[in-house]
Formats: structure tokens, C-alpha cells, sequence
């Protein structure tokens, strides 16, 4: 098991009130985290078992809060619970997967986006128009998980911000269910200078500001297309 700096986990498990219970979701959140980017990163392999006790020792920290992390890891579809096995890191998506994956978006996300031309509220708006400005600053995924984790996370915000501005609570969650970020950011190592996903979001956003539906579909319809095409151009590919 990759030993990993654990001096951000380490923090104090008991104590009593408030700052106690501030510093165990610090501890939980923290070890999350960690086992995220080892699962993210194939420090552990995907289908290879995940020990709780020796993931513990690694990080220096009780069994605990290795168990609440992988709960929710599971919740993310990035380890799965067998009732013999324990926990395993999923499999990468294979090409069939990828696909079904991008169909499944491809049926949610461009209705979504037309919904959200009509019904998203001027704070919606705006947040989407700072999420588009804020990936500006941010790199790609290239590297290790902990140098892009900040676009992932904003990549998944930017779908799930119009996802809920639809005003459509089961099309928002069903969005938010597939994870697809996680997936994809597993699998893709390199973008390249002229890669065109901000472009995308921009054109997106547009259409949804200037509250025209068909436009926004449609935009989004492309920046997915165009984002499976640009996966499956990079299968094989070390």
C-alpha cells in the first residue's frame, strides 16, 4: 500500500460539542479525499480489493473513517462492497461502458439545458457564469488526480448547476447519479492546449443566458458528442 502524507488526516478523534464533531468531518472529509486520489490515480488498480486495515495504517488514522470514505466512495461508484470480498476499486470503463455512459448523458443533459434556459433563476445564472470563469483558472487533467482535482470539481458543478436549474428534481438527480465525472476524469490522462471543453461550457452558458432552449439542447448535445469522441481518440493510449 502507497504510503501518502497523512499529516492532514491525523486530526484529533474524540473530544466533545461542536469542535469535536467540526474535527471528525475534517478526519472524514480529509481521508476521503486521500482514498479518492489513490483510487483516481490506480495507486490502488481498479478491481484490486481495498483493505480497510492496511488503507488505516497508511494513512495513520483508525479504521473508522476509512470505513465512512469508502461508504462513500461506493456512493460514487468508484469501489464496490461484496459480501465476501470487502471492498474492490471498480473497473475502468471499457469502450462499450464509455459509450453507454455518453448515451445516457446524451438523453439527460441537453433537455436539461433547455429546461434551464426557461426556468433558471438570475443566481443561477450568475453562479454558472462564475463556475465557466473560475475553470478558466484551473488546469486540465493532466498529471495526478491532486493537480486537477479543482476542474473535476468544477466540471462536475458546471452539469450539476444546470441539471437543478431545470426545476426538475428527478432529471437533477438522475444527472448527478452517474458520476459521469468521476469516470471519465479516471480514464483520461492528457488534454491537450487546444482542447475545447471551456469553449463548450462558454457556448452553453450562452445559450442558457440568452434564455433560448433549442440553442442551449443543442449546445450541449455537441460538447458531449464531442467529449466522447475526444475520449475514445485517447483509448489505447498509455
Amino acid at each position: 500500500m502507497p504510503q501518502h502524507d497523512s499529516s492532514s488526516a491525523r486530526a484529533p478523534e474524540s473530544g466533545s460539542g461542536r469542535s469535536a464533531g467540526a474535527g471528525r468531518q475534517v478526519l472524514s472529509d480529509s481521508v476521503y479525499e486521500q482514498i479518492k486520489a489513490m483510487v483516481m490515480d490506480h495507486e490502488i488498480a481498479p478491481g484490486a480489493r481495498v483493505g480497510i486495515e492496511a488503507v488505516s495504517r497508511a494513512l495513520g488514522v483508525s479504521p473508522t473513517p476509512v470505513r465512512e470514505a469508502l461508504a462513500r466512495l461506493e456512493s460514487d461508484g468508484l469501489v464496490v462492497k461484496r459480501s465476501l470480498s470487502g471492498y474492490r476499486a471498480t473497473e475502468l470503463l471499457t469502450r462499450e461502458g464509455l459509450e453507454q455512459l455518453f448515451e445516457m448523458r446524451l438523453l439527460l443533459e441537453p433537455r436539461a439545458a433547455a429546461l434551464a434556459a426557461v426556468n433558471a433563476t438570475e443566481e443561477q445564472l450568475d453562479a454558472l457564469e462564475r463556475l465557466v470563469e473560475e475553470m478558466q483558472t484551473h488546469p486540465g487533467p493532466t498529471g495526478r488526480y491532486a493537480d486537477y482535482r479543482g476542474f473535476a470539481a468544477l466540471d462536475q458543478r458546471f452539469h450539476d448547476t444546470i441539471a437543478v436549474a431545470s426545476q426538475r428534481p428527478l432529471l437533477a438527480d438522475a444527472v448527478e447519479r452517474l458520476h459521469s465525472h468521476l469516470h471519465v476524469f479516471r480514464i483520461r490522462r492528457v488534454v491537450n492546449a487546444d482542447d475545447p471543453t471551456l469553449a463548450e461550457h462558454e457556448r452553453v452558458v450562452r445559450a442558457i443566458l440568452r434564455r433560448k432552449p433549442d440553442r442551449a439542447a443543442e449546445a450541449m448535445a455537441d460538447h458531449l458528442t464531442g467529449s466522447l469522441q475526444r475520449q475514445l481518440s485517447q483509448a489505447g493510449k498509455p
